[in-house]
């Protein structure tokens, strides 16, 4: 049995510069986090005694002879990708809900690859992971889908991602004081809206308008290096984060008219009339979770203001994807060997059977 457990994340600065129609045109750059919510994926082999060859629970359950007749697009590509020949079941659970722009769907296919690879006996580096996943998502899926998700989920932490022409990418931990950190976390609310969507489909009318939106992009990649100037310099207000995200959002809705909705706009507007600085709908957009960015005295009032909306509480994370359960199946070798091979039985029901009778014998004396 192996359990791989990986980290959503909320994007503060830079997204859609890591859509590959533009990075590799132009340097692409996010400011990002993982927060303490978790997708976990339970992986084993299955025993060969069922009609079925793969079993794949998520929101649904799947039991069939063919990863060619899985219908989870990422579990039956991750399959194939990982060239998996025996019989396995896969358990998806997850802290919040699938489509919610907390980057889900990336951060599964990250914890399933790290199950299989642990299933098979190999460790691979965390940049593999990640770039094995983006391979997945954009080349075999073609899922319209951006490149910081998959690094994120991977690495884990509070980091700026550059994305270069030639589809690499470099990580760099944002390295700020801790009580700057603290102050960071205690002035941000996550909102969840209620609404769930497709990243996809909000993502291709954004992709569409990249050629159209260039100004705004440039201005939305040097927000990431401002936001990090903003943190590290402990003499300028922390609100500035705050505004700067406000002003953030929104270019962000004139990068398609599917980002935002009338919903989601009344949300907002109701945080900002109530106290909030500045705030974003994280993800491509929408719908899912909002971020807010509010002085800590103004956030009871916000609450609220916001009292048919949930709020999750959360904290920043560091680890990214891990195997928080390694237990290799050596059962299931040596059962696939007593099946291909009777005469083991025999041999081993002979064993047990004189052990026993030694045992007796040392017993009556």
């Amino acid at each position: 049995m192996i359990i791989s457990r990986t980290p959503f994340r909320i994007s503060f600065f830079g997204g859609g510069t890591d859509y590959p129609v533009w990075y590799r045109e132009n340097e692409g750059a996010v400011l990002a986090t993982t927060i303490d919510k978790y997708c976990y994926i339970s992986c084993r082999y299955l025993p060969p005694f069922f009609e079925h060859k793969h079993r794949v629970v998520y929101s649904k359950i799947e039991a069939v002879k063919e990863i060619s007749e899985i219908e989870h697009p990422s579990v039956k590509a991750t399959l194939h990708f990982m060239d998996v020949t025996d019989g396995v079941e896969i358990h998806h659970d997850g802290d919040l809900p699938a489509r919610t722009g907390l980057g889900s769907s990336s951060s599964f296919t990250v914890g399933l690859l790290h199950a299989l690879y642990a299933l098979k006996g190999i460790m691979p580096t965390k940049t593999q992971l990640a770039q094995d996943a983006i391979n997945i998502e954009q080349n075999i899926i073609k899922e319209n889908v951006g490149s910081q998700d998959q690094v994120l989920a991977s690495f884990g932490g509070f980091n700026k991602i550059l994305f270069k022409s030639d589809n690499s990418f470099h990580v760099n931990p944002i390295i700020i004081d801790n009580d700057r950190v603290r102050q960071l976390q205690d002035h941000l609310m996550l909102y969840f809206t209620g609404f769930s969507r497709y990243a996809s489909e909000v993502a291709k009318s954004q992709i569409a308008n990249t050629s159209n939106r260039r100004h705004e992009l440039w201005i939305i990649r040097q927000m990431v290096d401002e936001a990090i100037t903003i943190l590290n310099n402990s003499k300028r207000d922390i609100t500035e984060f705050g505004a700067l995200l406000h002003e953030s959002w929104k270019l962000k809705k004139s990068l398609s008219d599917k980002i935002t909705t009338p919903q989601i706009d009344a949300i907002y507007e109701s945080a900002r009339e109530s106290g909030a600085i500045g705030g974003k709908l994280i993800g491509a957009g929408g719908g899912g979770f909002m971020l807010v960015f509010a002085k800590p005295e103004d956030q009871p009032k916000i609450k609220k203001c916001l009292k048919g909306v949930l709020l999750v509480p959360f904290r920043l994370e560091n680890n990214g994807s891990q195997i928080i359960v390694y237990q290799p199946q050596i059962q299931r070798v040596e059962n696939r060997e007593l099946i291909a091979r009777p005469h083991v039985v025999k041999i081993r029901e002979r064993m047990i059977h004189k052990e026993s009778l030694f045992l007796s014998t040392i017993s009556q004396t």
